[in-house]
This record gives structure tokens, C-alpha cells and sequence, in this order.
């Protein structure tokens, strides 16, 4: 009796197993670099690690949804709303944030050093190990009030106001 059909039966058997219990392929974050996106609605959208470098996002709707480590460097977010947003480990550096919402975000460990916030709400914002400059942090301190519902930190605490 040969051995050598039965080997081959279970060779194929078990890649056969290997591929239908193999776990699925990390999926990619999206890239919307240098894209216009005006008006955009991502709220309430799952978006660890996107890069919306250089993105035109002026006026988008990003309330409620997660950038944990997303990239929005020298992304123009001229009158948009991140309220609610959990915006930890970001990268927000030379952004454009005039008249934005930052009602209730989160935004510990962000880099931020050359964001240019004017005009913006952070009423529970949470500003936690962001790096800031002198003349940005005044302004913001004498904007900030609240608590953040996520972290509990009250927003002039997180700026050291």
C-alpha cells in the first residue's frame, strides 16, 4: 500500500485549511492627500491612520469620527466641524483651523506645533501633551472652557492655562 496518495490528500487539505483560517490582510488607511473635499461628510466614520495631507477639507463634516494617528498636515480646515472627534496622536501640524469646531475632541499626543487655530470652539476639548506656541496657547486659553466627556480633563487644564 502507497502512502504517497494519501500524503498528497492531506498536503492539499491542509493548505486549503491554511487559507480559508488564514486572518484577513490589514487593510490600508485611506490616502485623500492633496484632494479637494469641500463639504465632505466623514462623520461618524472609522478612519485610524488616514492622511489627509495638504486636503482641501473646508467645511467637512468629521464630527464623531476617529483620526486616531491620522495624518492632516497642512490640511485647510477652514469652518469644519470635529467636534467629538478623537483626534489622538494626529498630526495637525501647519494646518489651517479657522472657525473650526473642536467642541468635545480629543486630541492628546497630537502634533500641532505650526497649526493655526483662529476662531476656533474648543469648548471640552481636550489638549493633553500638545505641543503648542506661545501666541497660539494664549489664544486658545482665553477661548477654553468645559470638560472633556471622553477624558473627564477640563480644557484649561490640558492647555496649562
Amino acid at each position: 500500500m502507497s502512502f504517497r496518495p494519501a500524503a498528497a490528500v492531506l498536503a492539499l487539505l491542509l493548505s486549503v485549511c491554511t487559507l480559508v483560517m488564514a486572518p484577513p490582510a490589514a487593510q490600508a488607511a485611506m490616502d485623500y492627500a492633496k484632494q479637494v473635499l469641500i463639504g465632505a461628510d466623514f462623520s461618524g466614520r472609522e478612519m485610524q491612520g488616514v492622511t489627509f495631507n495638504l486636503t482641501n477639507l473646508r467645511e467637512a463634516d468629521l464630527s464623531g469620527s476617529d483620526l486616531q494617528g491620522a495624518s492632516l498636515f497642512g490640511a485647510k480646515l477652514q469652518d469644519a466641524d470635529l467636534s467629538n472627534t478623537n483626534l489622538r496622536d494626529a498630526t495637525l501640524d501647519s494646518a489651517v483651523l479657522d472657525g473650526t469646531n473642536l467642541n468635545n475632541a480629543v486630541l492628546e499626543d497630537a502634533f500641532a506645533f505650526n497649526t493655526r487655530f483662529i476662531n476656533v470652539t474648543i469648548s471640552g476639548a481636550d489638549f493633553t501633551n500638545v505641543p503648542l506656541r506661545g501666541d497660539v496657547l494664549k489664544t486658545l486659553c482665553a477661548a477654553a472652557d468645559g470638560v472633556n466627556p471622553v477624558t473627564g480633563r477640563n480644557t484649561r487644564d490640558t492647555l496649562g492655562c
